[in-house]
């Protein structure tokens, strides 16, 4: 079966219509602070309290998804419980892939992400997105080459936000 077209509106949408306490993490927030580089999937940083593992279980059964990667009959039940006995997972949905961090590598705790994170509009629709700063922590804790590219992207993509502007008075 081929692996569906990657369309990550859906997925966010959902998301908010369920009220998940969530941060948009990854490349998807790179690309809301400005990044060039594409991604391929979605990844969020979620509030691990019982009501929001409720939700999120919910938005998950509503996007259909399935571990990426594991055996079509491995049992696995997406509910709350199964979200709480693990911080991380990753998914195949209808809309593609999504992957959901209970602490991303490099990352603060939760709390910390989301009070430095800003909001942004993505297809419309307000989120939380993670800090550059926070970004680019992530990506060197993860330190693949790509990710290592990224974040001297996001660097770069900060220090011209830090930066005065030519036409601002000092």
């Amino acid at each position: 079966m081929p692996a569906p077209e990657f369309d990550p509106a859906p997925i966010i949408e959902t998301l908010v219509r369920y009220g998940v306490d969530f941060v948009v993490v990854g490349g998807l927030a790179g690309i809301a602070h400005g990044s060039a580089y594409n991604t391929e999937d979605v990844d969020v940083a979620y509030e691990r309290s019982r009501t929001n593992l409720e939700r999120l279980a919910a938005a998950l059964v509503e996007l259909g998804a399935t571990l990426r990667g594991a055996p079509p009959d491995l049992p696995f039940q997406l509910d709350p419980e199964t979200l709480a006995a693990e911080l991380n997972f990753t998914f195949d949905t209808r809309f593609g892939s999504f992957d959901i961090l209970g602490e991303p590598a490099g990352a603060p705790r939760y709390p910390e992400l989301r009070v430095a994170g800003s909001d942004a509009s993505l297809w419309g629709v307000v989120v939380r997105v993670a800090s550059l700063d926070h970004l680019i922590a992530m990506k060197e804790a993860a330190a693949r080459p790509r990710d290592l590219t990224m974040a001297a992207e996001y660097r770069t993509i900060a220090e011209l936000l830090r930066s005065p502007r030519d036409d601002e008075p000092s």
